[in-house]
């Protein structure tokens, strides 16, 4: 406030005698009429005046008149009119953009956008005036509700945090936001709802809250109201509402699945009648429907707990609204965004959930012959025409497909089965094998990834697989397997993306699976390819993600090995390791994919959000593979690879032999030792983990506690009776709030009593000074021409002194020193003296002028001392 005031008397020092008031001066004497006049009439033209000036002189009028705005709101709480143009200007005054009025050569643009800002933190300083503000909301009154909303509006852009935390702990605060709801004016309960959607961000109490004060009713209402999916940025704001009180919120998730609310977003998703599908989207409802597909994906997110998923996932199944998905999933000229978005939430809505899996199996294309959905989509994700975001939100719902399904893996990897009926139509694991030798790189990843999703957590399939034979490229020559030729694949392919689809889909199909390491270690060039990829040095283009899964591969073929190939045992690979790729540098690789940005990222969701093509690297089921096999395929290639140096090959002499023993008991006591040392650390670990078990539940608790009396204060504040009984805990809580708002009470009246004592004295000082004024300034006066003729005097006699002192230097230097201090002593008199008399001519006096008093009026500032 100090900046701004300092930056307003430079202004009015600016202006000359004479000149047109500036618009800080205009301001200064509007505000001053705010507090001075006695006639309502008078202040509230001052305060109409003010809000005119505000948004060209925001400022100033914030600078000058914030306290009399907030007096106004305090004393003249029955005027709606004067009340609502005080609102307005405070409105102005905090919003957070710049004006195109403000003119303001000296600030830069970015200056001005934090104007806002700064008057917002001198407002809610006083956590009072947004309780003061939160009061007007009751106020039926058109002048005042809505620019109550306005401003509140602001403070939150501006001050998010503080102002839900004052609004958290305000009385009824919540309430009365929620209320605006039901206002019958339209732009009121518009501009609520963009209140509300801002209050709700990033706070689960307040998400609870205005959840527990009826909101989905409210907004359900709302949305019927407008007409569901016609009803524009109305319903879209209402969406966007639930959005914030629904991710990441498993309370308020299980109400609104409990509350059958599922049911009423239905209408959301009705299609038009048949040949009405371009009027749809015609009609600008695409950004509705994405904000309803939203909701629904926040409802059965991956992210949230198992239960509440699958509860919704069943609601969404019986309220019809995943068969309407699909529809529109099938429907001809839908929006590529809305396409995608529906795409994704299909996905999640059948993802791990085998009722919504088979149902979707059974969905067909509007086609001629009618093809199922699964292959209409996988046509499209193997098609490089194809937009990049809807090939990858394809994958995803091909993914959740197979998630945990065993009949849907069973059922595609029978499709590259030989069979013997003739097939006539494309099958969905033609269609994979068929973008396995497509010249498009993410055409590979996209096949590899999805056929390796089909033997996820299933060895049956992985084995069943291995059945799988394609017809050789030279005419007459024997059909070669699946695995032989995603090897031979690997060898020919020089791009990266599609030897990381290629490796990943090896890995997923020989980890688990001894036969399939036994047919691929069968391979000529397997391992051979492996140990090269392994020893490169190459580091361009991600090539260390592609020598990192090779050496993982190689790890497998290790873990996983029964001994039936010869050549290629454990013990043959280890070596083979050992002495070709080295241990540590094999490790080396093992480690560059876990410290790969790529992995933590495909690690955290499993849906893909790539920003660019280019960043499909990795998949997410991959990584959780290779996080749980990393560890043992690291203990399975080091172990015993020292072993032969003393297997018995080299003879020893006896004493080495002694020796040799008492290294083997040493170790072995050690080994005892190293056990017993285990055993303990286990017993460790399980009380560790018993008592971290324990601090979570009471964690739980406390959280559990908390937000009950959250719920409990939202009741009393909201005047609801409470009909349960609340445990000792909840009692405990409850008073000790009860106890500090107590005291809050009591500080709040000591500092309001002492605020009006420091007023009441202020006014009277103000009273004293006026009517003693004159006196006093001619007793100052007076005493100033006594202390003016004593320093003549002193002087006189000093420089007497100075002429018997010429002699002693040091002397001469101290008198000098004396008379140049009365020097500025008698210079500071005299300009005292000038403005008393300057003061007096102020207050009416009259005043004798001489040539004195015409001299020391005209001393600089510069030569006034500070203080002798």
């Amino acid at each position: 406030m100090e900046y701004f005031k300092s930056g307003l008397k430079s202004v009015l020092g600016a202006q000359q005698p004479g000149a047109q008031p500036s618009g800080a001066e205009t301001v200064e004497r509007l505000v001053e009429r705010v507090q001075s006049s006695t006639l309502l009439d008078d202040r509230r033209d001052a305060c109409r005046a003010l809000k005119a000036l505000s948004r060209k002189y925001r400022i100033e009028v914030g600078a000058q008149g914030m306290d009399t705005l907030k007096q106004v709101l305090e004393m003249d709480q029955l005027d709606c009119e004067i009340v609502g143009y005080a609102l307005d200007t405070l409105c102005n005054i905090t919003a957070p953009e710049a004006f195109e009025e403000e003119e303001r050569p000296e600030l830069s643009h970015e200056s001005l956008l934090h104007v806002g800002e700064q008057f917002t933190e001198i407002f809610i300083k006083h956590t009072d005036n947004v309780g003061l503000i939160l009061g007007f909301l009751e106020e039926y009154d058109f002048r005042v509700r809505w620019p109550a909303v306005k401003l509140l509006t602001n403070l939150l852009a501006n001050k998010p945090k503080d102002i839900q935390e004052i609004i958290l702990v305000s009385p009824m605060g919540v309430s009365k936001l929620m209320d605006l709801l039901a206002d019958s004016r339209e732009v009121i309960r518009n501009d609520a709802l963009l209140l509300l959607i801002q209050l709700s961000k990033g706070n689960a109490n307040i998400q609870k809250i205005v959840a527990f004060e009826n909101a989905f009713d409210r907004l359900f209402g709302v949305i019927s109201e407008e007409g569901y999916a016609d009803g524009g940025v109305v319903v879209e704001d209402c969406l966007l509402l639930m959005l914030n009180l629904l991710r990441n919120n498993t309370s308020n998730q299980n109400f609104f699945k409990e509350g059958s609310y599922i049911q009423r977003l239905s209408p959301m998703f009705e299609l038009p009648a048949e040949g009405g599908d371009d009027g749809l989207w015609a009609r600008n409802k695409a950004s509705t429907i994405h904000f309803a597909l939203q909701v629904v994906r926040t409802l059965v997110s991956p992210s949230n707990p198992a239960q509440v998923t699958a509860s919704c996932q069943k609601a969404l199944r019986a309220s019809g609204i995943l068969e309407s998905m699909c529809g529109i999933l099938m429907a001809s000229g839908v929006p590529v965004d809305i396409l995608t978005e529906t795409i994704c939430a299909v996905a999640e809505s059948i993802r791990g959930n085998p009722s919504n899996q088979e149902y979707f199996s059974s969905v067909l294309a509007p086609s001629t012959p009618p093809r199922e959905a699964i292959v209409v989509l996988l046509m499209s994700m193997v098609n490089e025409k194809q937009p990049f975001s809807l090939r990858c939100a394809i994958l995803y719902c091909f993914q959740c497909f197979l998630f945990k399904n065993e009949v849907g893996q069973s059922q595609l990897v029978q499709t590259l089965l030989p069979s013997s009926t003739e097939v006539v139509a494309l099958t969905s694991g033609q269609l994979l094998c068929g973008g396995l030798f497509s010249h498009d790189p993410l055409s590979n990843w996209f096949s590899a990834v999805g056929l390796s999703h089909s033997l996820i957590e299933n060895p049956a399939q992985r084995e069943q697989l291995l059945r799988v034979l394609l017809a050789a490229s030279t005419p007459g020559s024997s059909p070669i397997s699946l695995l032989h030729q995603a090897m031979l694949l690997l060898q020919q392919h020089g791009k990266v993306q599609s030897k990381l689809g290629l490796l990943i889909l090896l890995s997923t199909w020989l980890s688990h699976c001894p036969l399939a390491v036994k047919q691929f270690l069968s391979i000529p060039a397997s391992i051979p390819y492996l140990t090269g990829q392994a020893v490169s040095t190459e580091r361009d283009d991600n090539e260390e993600l592609v020598q990192g899964l090779c050496a993982f591969l190689m790890g497998i073929c290790v873990y996983f090995n029964d001994g039936s190939v010869p050549n290629f045992t454990q013990e043959d690979l280890r070596h083979l390791i050992a002495k070709r790729v080295g241990l540590e540098n094999f490790l080396d690789k093992l480690g560059e994919v876990s410290r790969h940005e790529m992995y933590s990222t495909a690690f955290k969701q499993p849906q893909l959000r790539p920003r660019t093509p280019s960043d499909l690297l990795l998949d997410h089921e991959f990584c959780r593979l290779f996080k749980a096999l990393e560890g043992m395929i690291i203990k399975a290639v080091t172990a015993n690879v020292s072993g032969g140096l003393l297997n018995g090959s080299v003879e020893l002499s006896q004493t080495d032999n002694t020796l040799l023993m008492q290294y083997k008991d040493l170790i072995r006591d050690q080994d005892r030792r190293f056990y017993e040392l285990e055993q303990a650390n286990e017993a460790l670990k399980q009380e560790n983990k018993l008592a971290n078990k324990q601090i979570e539940e009471l964690n739980n608790t406390v959280a559990q506690l908390r937000d009950q009396n959250m719920v409990l204060k939202a009741h009393v504040n909201s005047g609801h009776a409470i009909f349960t009984t609340p445990s000792q805990e909840n009692s405990n809580i409850l008073a000790e709030v009860e106890r500090m708002q107590n005291e809050c009470r009591k500080k709040d009246i000591i500092i309001k009593k002492l605020e009006e004592v420091k007023k009441l004295q202020t006014e009277t000082v103000t009273s004293q000074l006026q009517n003693t004024s004159i006196n006093e300034a001619d007793k100052s006066n007076e005493q100033a021409q006594s202390d003016l003729e004593q320093l003549r005097s002193k002087l006189i006699e000093t420089e007497a002194k100075l002429e018997q002192a010429l002699s002693t230097g040091a002397q001469l230097e101290q008198l000098k020193k004396d008379q140049d201090d009365l020097l500025e002593l008698l210079a500071y008199q005299e300009f005292k003296i000038a403005s008393l008399k300057e003061r007096l001519k102020l207050l009416g006096e009259k005043v004798d002028e001489d040539e004195e008093v015409e001299d020391s009026v005209n001393i600089p500032s510069e030569t006034i001392p500070t203080k002798s």
